[in-house]
């Protein structure tokens, strides 16, 4: 099965999700998501070195901050994300 193919049943396989639960598989999907980019995390605390805040920080602490950042922009935000229209 092609990549293409496989990306079609799944977004197939997302629109039968009840609505109730589509909060839970998107949390699954972009957590694991995030999980694949923890290269990238290394290559950001590199960048926010000049910044001096996190020059001495262990890669595991920082790697726990980030995630606790997204984690809560994401509660913040999910609120607002359920009370907009969406456009199909």
């Amino acid at each position: 099965m092609s990549l293409q193919m496989i990306k079609r049943e799944l977004i197939n396989e997302i629109d039968l999700i009840p609505d109730d639960k589509i909060l839970e598989v998107y949390n699954f999907i972009h957590y694991f998501r995030l999980g694949t980019q923890k290269v990238e995390t290394k290559n950001t605390k590199e960048l926010l070195s000049y910044a001096g805040s996190w020059k001495e920080m262990d890669d595991e602490v920082f790697d726990d901050y980030m995630l606790d950042i997204v984690k809560r922009r994401k509660k913040a935000f999910s609120g607002r994300r359920n009370n907009e229209a969406s456009i199909d």
